[in-house]
């Protein structure tokens, strides 16, 4: 790579670059099937002429957004990705949502109140998290997902690369996304041990295992067995405490081939 092809080292240094050269560079995020498979207009960022692209990244700022939409009127995001500078110069992804905008919506994401509920993070609604737990649906998603988060691993990878980097970090909001990190070879910067004593606990005769119980609904005597199920329970507070405090790091070219889930079923 020539020093031609390469981009400002950080967020904040893109997002200080005139309105058309920032969001040229953080067009190179959005997806080739946004525009194969959802007719995004490559040029124009539009659907029927309709404005469906926003780029959130104000000048000064150390973080982006980036929303794809259907349609003007859509309440949800087919695409929303949210990246920033940490302090001491990497890049964090904070969070990747891809949405299957054809299947049935859950509204976990607010309570019966209509207060947020920061996709369960800060509160919850119990009939609609039942709902899609029973629909197949992870902690946190209001819908089922496209199953496109393989694709973006190496377009991120092309991306920090371009600035220079050689790694980029993730936090997992929820013990599924880590597992799902691990498949795509992301390795621990912080949690590691603690995922290998969760899949330790969840074993017969474990602490989480005996805290599974037929009278709960999100903690079922067969939780321990899958991905979901065990999501679920945690979700749920079977740890005792919020499922925080993990991140991990995914550096380019290399899969770190950790597995804490053995034989996982999703």
């Amino acid at each position: 790579m020539t020093t031609d092809d390469r981009w400002p080292s950080s967020i904040r240094e893109i997002n200080n670059l005139p309105e058309d050269q920032k969001r040229n560079i953080y067009r190179f995020l959005l997806p080739d099937w946004l525009f194969t498979e959802y007719h995004v207009d490559y040029d124009t960022l539009t659907i029927d002429g309709q404005p469906v692209v926003y780029f959130r990244c104000p000048q000064g700022s150390r973080a982006m957004e980036i929303s794809v939409r259907r349609c003007v009127t859509s309440p949800d995001a087919m695409l929303y990705l949210n990246m920033a500078d940490t302090f001491n110069n990497q890049l964090l992804v904070l969070l990747v949502v891809i949405n299957d905008l054809e299947s049935a919506r859950f509204n976990i994401d607010v309570d019966e109140h209509g207060n947020s509920t920061h996709l369960g993070t800060t509160g919850r609604n119990l009939i609609a998290e039942e709902a899609a737990m029973k629909a197949g649906l992870a902690p946190g998603q209001i819908r089922r997902g496209l199953r496109y988060f393989k694709h973006a691993v190496p377009l991120f990878e092309k991306f920090i690369t371009r600035m220079g980097h050689d790694l980029f970090l993730i936090e997992p909001l929820a013990y599924h996304n880590a597992i799902l990190f691990e498949k795509y070879g992301f390795n621990y910067m912080r949690g590691y041990r603690e995922m290998v004593r969760i899949n330790e606990e969840f074993q017969p005769g474990g602490e989480l295992h005996q805290k599974l119980s037929a009278d709960k609904i999100f903690r079922q005597p067969d939780a321990y067995k899958t991905v979901r199920g065990r999501s679920w329970a945690i979700h749920d507070g079977i740890l005792g405490h919020p499922f925080t405090g993990f991140q991990m790091y995914k550096r380019v070219g290399l899969h770190a081939g950790i597995n804490t889930f053995p034989d996982a079923i999703w």
